[in-house]
Protein backbone atom coordinates (compact mmCIF):
# COMPACT_ATOMS: atom_id res chain seq x y z
CA UNK A 1 0.00 0.00 0.00
CA UNK A 2 3.01 2.33 0.83
CA UNK A 3 5.65 3.07 -1.92
CA UNK A 4 9.15 1.83 -1.06
CA UNK A 5 12.07 4.23 -0.74
CA UNK A 6 13.28 4.96 -4.29
CA UNK A 7 16.99 5.32 -1.99
CA UNK A 8 16.85 2.82 -0.11
CA UNK A 9 20.25 2.65 1.58
CA UNK A 10 19.17 6.23 2.96
CA UNK A 11 16.45 4.87 4.54
CA UNK A 12 16.43 4.97 8.63
CA UNK A 13 15.70 1.79 10.51
CA UNK A 14 12.36 2.45 12.39
CA UNK A 15 13.93 2.93 15.67
CA UNK A 16 15.53 6.10 14.11
CA UNK A 17 12.08 7.38 13.06
CA UNK A 18 11.03 7.00 16.57
CA UNK A 19 13.80 8.39 17.81
CA UNK A 20 13.32 11.68 15.84
CA UNK A 21 9.49 11.90 16.42
CA UNK A 22 10.75 11.57 20.30
CA UNK A 23 13.00 14.03 20.12
CA UNK A 24 11.28 16.48 17.20
CA UNK A 25 8.77 19.74 18.66
CA UNK A 26 7.07 20.64 15.29
CA UNK A 27 6.03 19.05 11.75
CA UNK A 28 3.61 19.85 9.10
CA UNK A 29 0.77 17.75 8.78
CA UNK A 30 -0.49 17.38 5.53
CA UNK A 31 -4.11 16.87 5.06
CA UNK A 32 -6.84 16.82 1.65
CA UNK A 33 -7.90 20.15 1.65
CA UNK A 34 -10.53 22.35 0.08
CA UNK A 35 -11.47 21.75 -3.48
CA UNK A 36 -8.79 18.63 -4.24
CA UNK A 37 -6.09 21.23 -2.92
CA UNK A 38 -3.25 19.49 -0.07
CA UNK A 39 -3.72 21.43 2.93
CA UNK A 40 0.07 21.34 4.92
CA UNK A 41 -0.07 23.17 7.99
CA UNK A 42 2.94 22.94 10.78
CA UNK A 43 2.24 22.19 13.92
CA UNK A 44 3.96 21.62 17.49
CA UNK A 45 3.39 18.11 18.80
CA UNK A 46 3.70 15.48 20.79
CA UNK A 47 5.16 11.79 20.54
CA UNK A 48 3.61 9.36 22.88
CA UNK A 49 3.16 5.43 22.91
CA UNK A 50 3.55 5.18 19.27
CA UNK A 51 1.01 7.89 18.81
CA UNK A 52 1.28 11.38 17.40
CA UNK A 53 -1.06 14.02 19.49
CA UNK A 54 -1.52 17.90 18.34
CA UNK A 55 -3.62 20.33 19.81
CA UNK A 56 -6.19 23.00 17.66
CA UNK A 57 -9.48 24.78 18.12
CA UNK A 58 -12.60 23.29 17.70
CA UNK A 59 -12.78 24.52 14.00
CA UNK A 60 -11.05 25.37 10.77
CA UNK A 61 -9.75 23.95 7.90
CA UNK A 62 -7.79 21.59 9.49
CA UNK A 63 -10.74 19.84 11.09
CA UNK A 64 -13.06 20.57 7.83
CA UNK A 65 -10.55 18.27 5.86
CA UNK A 66 -10.03 15.62 8.35
CA UNK A 67 -14.01 15.35 8.70
CA UNK A 68 -13.63 14.74 4.77
CA UNK A 69 -11.03 12.35 4.79
CA UNK A 70 -9.00 10.93 8.26
CA UNK A 71 -6.11 9.91 5.75
CA UNK A 72 -2.70 12.40 6.50
CA UNK A 73 1.26 12.60 6.91
CA UNK A 74 2.90 14.36 9.02
CA UNK A 75 7.09 15.41 8.29
CA UNK A 76 9.31 16.19 11.42
CA UNK A 77 13.15 17.42 10.03
CA UNK A 78 15.56 16.44 11.95
CA UNK A 79 18.73 17.98 10.25
CA UNK A 80 19.04 20.26 7.55
CA UNK A 81 22.80 21.36 7.33
CA UNK A 82 23.30 23.04 4.12
CA UNK A 83 26.67 22.07 2.77
CA UNK A 84 27.14 25.08 -0.26
CA UNK A 85 30.51 23.94 -1.22
CA UNK A 86 29.10 20.45 -1.99
CA UNK A 87 25.59 22.03 -3.58
CA UNK A 88 23.61 20.02 -1.22
CA UNK A 89 22.24 19.18 2.06
CA UNK A 90 22.63 16.30 5.18
CA UNK A 91 19.64 15.99 5.68
CA UNK A 92 17.43 13.77 7.66
CA UNK A 93 13.53 13.37 8.16
CA UNK A 94 10.77 11.54 8.47
CA UNK A 95 7.38 10.98 6.79
CA UNK A 96 4.15 9.52 9.49
CA UNK A 97 1.07 8.05 7.42
CA UNK A 98 -1.91 7.53 9.07
CA UNK A 99 -5.52 8.44 10.17
CA UNK A 100 -6.44 11.14 12.34
CA UNK A 101 -9.10 11.81 15.11
CA UNK A 102 -10.56 14.28 17.01
CA UNK A 103 -9.89 12.94 21.05
CA UNK A 104 -14.01 13.06 22.44
CA UNK A 105 -12.88 10.55 25.40
CA UNK A 106 -12.56 13.43 28.39
CA UNK A 107 -9.95 11.09 30.03
CA UNK A 108 -7.36 10.76 26.45
CA UNK A 109 -7.81 13.89 25.85
CA UNK A 110 -6.33 15.23 29.14
CA UNK A 111 -3.88 12.89 28.76
CA UNK A 112 -2.58 13.54 25.39
CA UNK A 113 -2.88 17.71 26.46
CA UNK A 114 -1.32 16.38 29.42
CA UNK A 115 1.67 14.90 27.02
CA UNK A 116 1.97 18.11 25.28
CA UNK A 117 2.43 20.32 28.11
CA UNK A 118 4.90 18.23 29.68
CA UNK A 119 7.03 18.34 26.71
CA UNK A 120 6.87 21.78 26.06
CA UNK A 121 7.26 22.92 29.75
CA UNK A 122 9.08 19.97 31.15
CA UNK A 123 9.86 22.58 34.35
CA UNK A 124 6.48 23.67 35.11
CA UNK A 125 4.65 22.74 38.35
CA UNK A 126 1.69 19.98 38.40
CA UNK A 127 -0.09 22.29 39.61
CA UNK A 128 0.18 25.04 37.02
CA UNK A 129 0.11 22.88 34.26
CA UNK A 130 -3.30 21.59 35.86
CA UNK A 131 -4.30 25.17 36.20
CA UNK A 132 -3.58 26.50 32.45
CA UNK A 133 -5.03 22.91 30.75
CA UNK A 134 -8.67 23.71 33.01
CA UNK A 135 -8.35 27.42 31.71
CA UNK A 136 -7.76 26.65 28.20
CA UNK A 137 -10.16 22.99 28.26
CA UNK A 138 -13.32 24.40 26.51
CA UNK A 139 -12.07 25.71 23.00
CA UNK A 140 -9.15 22.96 22.90
CA UNK A 141 -9.45 20.13 20.17
CA UNK A 142 -7.01 17.05 20.53
CA UNK A 143 -5.98 15.54 17.72
CA UNK A 144 -4.83 12.04 17.80
CA UNK A 145 -2.84 10.21 14.86
CA UNK A 146 -2.61 6.41 14.16
CA UNK A 147 0.88 5.66 12.49
CA UNK A 148 -0.38 2.98 9.86
CA UNK A 149 3.54 3.64 8.14
CA UNK A 150 6.25 5.22 8.89
CA UNK A 151 9.71 6.18 6.94
CA UNK A 152 12.89 8.17 7.13
CA UNK A 153 15.65 8.94 5.37
CA UNK A 154 18.90 11.09 5.70
CA UNK A 155 21.64 12.16 2.73
CA UNK A 156 23.59 9.88 1.29
CA UNK A 157 26.66 10.86 3.08
CA UNK A 158 25.43 10.74 6.56
CA UNK A 159 24.14 7.27 5.69
CA UNK A 160 28.24 6.24 4.37
CA UNK A 161 29.28 8.34 7.82
CA UNK A 162 26.60 5.74 10.04
CA UNK A 163 25.39 8.70 11.33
Amino acid sequence: MFRQMRRSRQALPAEACEEILARGTSGVLAVSGDEGYPYAVPLNYVYSGGRLYFHCAKSGHKLDALARSDKASFCVIDQDQIVPEEYTSYFRSVIAFGRVRVIEDAQQKRAAIEALAIRFSPDDSAQNRSDVIERDWAPLCMLEMEIEHLSGKQAKELARAGQ
